[in-house]
């Protein structure tokens, strides 16, 4: 299991230290008073999104999270030892859930973010807090709090640039291949994308990020094939690219199951911005060609265009267009006079 979007993680921060009671005593001190000193607090749990992942994999062999207890207090007035924090390190992009895996408690979505999930209890005080003219050798001190106890869901969303959409062996694998150092695995049957890929994408001296998810078919909403379990990883697109195979016999049909799961996952991905791509145009002669365009321009109402990720044909427009669509703040520049250093070993 390489790759795991979706886990559950059972967390508890750590309770505080119970005060003490204590007295001074020493010799030739005959009313030496209280001096308890309180409890430390218990560690807390924290949520913090680190480079380098993008795969919650790590949590699928530890489920529990527990923070350090505080120690309690001491005579001579002092203080217990405060428990130690526990940090989840989590990719960028990951949503914590409560336990109804609906109410979204963080979204991690910048490296470096930190979230608090479960506080520590704070330590209890020691009876020299309770020492006034009236009760100069109190007897009590206050037990620590307790510590908090959840159930988390964590859920991984992408963060790509451009997602891909399209019916299994639409070609989306292949584009990616195509245009990136990606390598997803390439058949010529349905579902060979069984998780998602993210591959960087360069065109015009510019680089964006493009996910590529496993394919839709009818009903996916409804948990046919797949489902739309992977549709979350492309809700943080700038753009979606919907790839339809032009060598389909019911292309129109093709692009209407993929428009009717996106409205049926609800949210703002029908409403991205988008565009539509006829491909595999290498198997298709001339006449076909028009034929085809015409069919899907009917379909969508809008402009279509052409590619063949195998005869690399269309791709520079298609990626041109894509970038078009991307604001300037998420893409990566190179400068023109940057090259690749030769290969050492």
């Amino acid at each position: 299991m390489k790759f795991l979007d979706l886990c559950k993680v059972y967390i508890r921060s750590g309770a505080g230290g119970g005060g003490c009671v204590s007295f001074r005593r020493e010799k030739y001190i005959e009313y030496g008073g209280p001096d308890g000193g309180d409890g430390g607090s218990g560690g807390s749990v924290w949520a913090e999104a680190v480079d380098g992942l993008n795969t919650l994999i790590d949590f699928r062999y530890q489920q529990h999270f527990f923070a350090k207890n505080g120690q309690p207090g001491m005579g001579k007035q002092r203080t217990g030892k405060d428990g130690d924090d526990i940090i989840l390190r989590v990719p960028v992009g990951t949503e914590i859930l409560d336990e109804d895996q609906e109410t979204v408690l963080a979204d991690m979505t910048e490296l470096g973010q930190r979230v608090e999930l479960a506080r520590g209890g704070n330590g209890g005080w020691g009876n020299l807090h309770f020492k006034s003219a009236t009760n100069q050798a109190p007897r009590r001190a206050n037990p620590g709090q307790e510590g908090v106890d959840r159930t988390l869901w964590l859920r991984l969303k992408l963060i790509a640039d451009v997602g891909l959409l399209g019916l299994p062996n639409a070609g989306k694998s292949t584009f990616l291949a195509a245009t990136s150092n990606a390598r997803p695995k390439i058949a010529d049957y349905p579902f060979t994308t069984l998780h998602p890929n993210l591959g960087v994408v360069g065109v015009d001296n510019t680089e964006f990020v493009v996910a590529d998810i496993p394919g839709l078919i009818e009903g996916a909403s409804e948990g046919r094939g797949l489902g739309d379990l992977f549709l979350g990883h492309v809700e943080r697109c700038a753009v979606l690219l919907h790839l339809v195979d032009g060598t389909s016999n019911t292309i129109a049909e093709d692009y209407q199951t993929i428009i009717n799961e996106l409205e049926a996952y609800g949210g703002e991905l029908a409403d991205k911005p988008r565009i539509t791509v006829l491909n595999k145009i290498d198997a298709l002669d001339e006449d076909d060609r028009i034929t085809a365009r015409e069919e899907l321009e009917k379909a969508c109402g809008a402009e279509v265009m052409m590619m063949s990720g195998v005869a690399r044909e269309g791709v520079t427009e298609v990626l041109r267009a894509l970038r078009g669509q991307i604001d300037d703040d998420r893409l990566r520049f190179r400068s023109e006079d940057e090259e690749e250093a030769p290969w050492q070993p």
